[in-house]
């Protein structure tokens, strides 16, 4: 290759793919080392790139390149990356473009162009998000121990629910009134078809109908932040996933006070499990079913929704076997499960040629403690403190199963799974 490029050149490019994996949901070790990877080809040996959670700082100056003819020898940039609706499969295209970089099979012109195409990529159409919400939403309410008319329901409402994401929310409200908005119109449009005599069971169809809303990006992301030592990043991300629930919490919280406004008190609401979806078969269908259409709503590409679906799916079905075969804690349960979910992401991700996180954020979603989080705020608003406490600890410890999960899995050597890491990671 007989391209000089200047400084300046290469870290743009740099800084245009640190974007780009930055707002669509990249961990932040990924976004230095592809960064690195770019600009070390190209002859910035001391390219320094300082990464958090919603910015990029990018200094660097030559070694190999030659300074003469004006060139600049220095370069400093900063930017602001607000997080955008999340698009894995733009992580994918800027993680393969990488390696075709440091392999010499891209020059730094083509690099660009290609880096433009993949930021101008659109999203998934509109009708497919709202299908996957839909799918999500219904497959999850089985999950949590939804019946089939139930299920029905939430596919009805994770519908609507998209469509009032998409086009309401999503365009005008900001990320907190959002999050609580559209938390309430699930939550609303739940209750009204419970009331009109449409589902058994309220508590699941509500379960299912804001799984679509969980924060699992950055809250996946922040504990994989934390294990590798971006302690910055990774709080960061989880308080942001914190805010996240709590949005959700507030909104299912006002729409419980509504309807009890308007039926004279919060409806009386008990756990349930209906028998007709609670087989380890149809639980298993129901899992690949949330997590695939899940897969669908993070932007994965379409040949990755089956081994996404498969990884969650036996990810709760080793859950459900620990539970009810031998009487293993909700929490161990999750442990256990959580760090076999992350490993089969990693073993995933090498024929597939994607990194794991792609995998793990959508494997790990029938595992989050929505049920937990749900029955939280409904003995909150019912003034039953001791129950909301009980499942508000919970739902912390699940979580808590689930980081420890994810930061065992993710400390095991990458030679374990292939000995060519160097195309995913």
């Amino acid at each position: 290759m007989t391209e000089q490029p200047n400084l300046t050149e290469v870290l743009d490019v740099a800084a245009k793919a640190g974007h780009i994996l930055l707002e669509n949901g990249a961990e932040i070790s990924r976004v230095e080392d592809i960064m690195s990877r770019i600009s070390s080809h190209f002859g910035v040996d001391s390219g320094n790139f300082y990464v958090l959670s919603n910015g990029i700082f990018t200094t660097g100056h030559t070694n190999k390149i030659t300074k003469s003819g004006g060139q600049a020898s220095t370069y400093a940039n900063v930017e602001f990356i607000p997080l955008k609706a999340i698009q894995l499969s733009k992580v994918v295209a800027v993680n393969r473009l990488s390696y075709d970089i440091a392999n010499g099979k891209t020059s730094l012109a083509e690099a660009r162009e290609r880096l433009e195409q993949i930021s101008t990529a659109p999203a998934k159409p509109a009708w497919e998000q709202i299908l996957g919400s839909a799918f999500g939403a219904a497959g999850f309410c089985a999950v949590f121990g939804g019946g089939w008319i139930d299920c029905a329901v939430d596919l009805v409402v994770g519908g609507l629910l998209y469509v009032f994401v998409l086009w309401v929310s999503g365009r005008y409200l900001s990320k907190i009134v959002g999050g609580v908005c559209n938390a309430l119109v699930a939550t609303l449009l739940c209750v009204i078809a419970w009331r009109m005599g449409s589902g058994i069971s309220l508590a699941n169809v509500i379960i299912g109908a804001i799984m679509p809303l969980i924060p699992g990006v950055p809250f996946v992301n922040g504990v994989r932040d934390l294990a590798n030592s971006d302690y910055i990043a990774g709080f960061t991300r989880l308080t942001d996933a914190m805010l996240g629930f709590f949005c959700i919490a507030v909104g299912v919280s006002l729409g419980f006070i509504i309807d009890g406004s308007l039926h004279g008190g919060v409806a009386n609401l008990t756990m349930m499990v209906n028998p007709q979806t609670a087989g380890l078969l149809w639980q298993f269908l129901a899992a690949f079913t949330g997590t695939a259409a899940f897969a669908l709503l993070f932007g994965i590409d379409r040949e990755h929704y089956l081994p996404a679906g498969i990884i969650g799916a036996i990810g709760w079905a080793l859950y459900l076997i620990l539970v009810r075969e031998y009487g293993a804690s909700p929490t161990g349960a999750t442990f256990a499960a959580s760090t076999l979910v992350c490993i089969l992401s990693r073993f995933a991700a090498i024929p597939f040629r994607i990194p794991a996180q792609g995998f793990l954020l959508c494997g790990i979603f029938p595992l989050v403690p929505g049920a937990g989080i749900f029955w939280f705020t409904y003995y909150l608003t019912d003034e039953q403190f001791n129950l909301s406490l009980q499942s508000g600890w919970v739902a912390s410890k699940i979580a808590m199963a689930i980081v420890l999960g994810i930061i065992l899995a993710m400390e095991l050597p990458q030679r374990i799974f292939s000995a060519h890491n160097h195309m995913t990671h």
